[in-house]
């Protein structure tokens, strides 16, 4: 692969992402585009830009594959309807513009219970993001559905926090599918299913996710 996209480079997993694609020797370069800039390095491409509006037509959404881990919470989003422009309406965008623009791969981190048909609203819209994806026509899509994930978050999630600290104590005692999931693990699927990039659309649950990549 020469070019890989990642959107959502400055958060827990996408931060994760971003490590391992610059040291990856399978990627030539990578395209970041985020709100405020990175750490300049020889592989990274860092646009910076606006969400709300995106650059449609700039030559860097010309990459082979996309891995998305942009997403919000209700609590920094402020409403339901800005929580949706960002964890759907941001993603089937990006989506479209790289796909229109030659990728034929993208991995996209979803949440366990992803459900188009859910009363409950995260949920919900998880759930109406992976379906949309589905038209946007990559011959390779793998939603990738963590349930609570380990790790340091630059932002303040207390009650995430809490969660993750009592499911960890009762780790032994729980399905494999609802142990907190480590980001950097999490991170280590998106990057091989985008680059790998296996015909037709793959659905990597949580419990999955706490093995390595085979």
């Amino acid at each position: 692969m020469s070019r890989l996209m990642l959107v959502g480079a400055t958060g827990l997993v996408g931060g994760h992402v971003l490590q391992q694609a610059l040291a990856d020797p399978r990627v030539a370069q990578v395209v970041a585009p985020t709100r405020r800039p990175l750490p300049a390095h020889p592989k990274l491409l860092n646009p910076v830009v606006d969400f709300r509006r995106l650059p449609t037509q700039a030559e860097w959404w010309a990459v082979d594959a996309l891995v998305c881990t942009l997403g919000t919470t209700l609590r920094q989003a402020g409403s339901q309807q800005a929580f949706y422009q960002v964890d759907h309406d941001a993603v089937l965008e990006v989506a479209y513009l790289a796909r229109r623009h030659g990728a034929r791969s993208m991995a996209f981190n979803s949440a366990l219970g992803a459900d188009a048909g859910s009363r409950v609203f995260y949920s919900r819209t998880k759930g109406e993001t992976e379906r949309d994806l589905q038209a946007v026509g990559f011959a390779s899509l793998t939603l990738v559905r963590p349930g609570l994930i380990g790790g340091a978050r630059a932002e303040s999630r207390p009650l995430e926090r809490l969660a993750v600290v009592l499911t960890g104590l009762l780790q032994p005692l729980l399905p494999r599918r609802w142990r907190v999931v480590p980001a950097e693990s999490i991170a280590q699927h998106l990057l091989r299913a985008a680059i790998v990039a296996q015909p037709g659309v793959h659905v990597l649950p949580s419990e999955v996710l706490l093995q390595p990549p085979a």
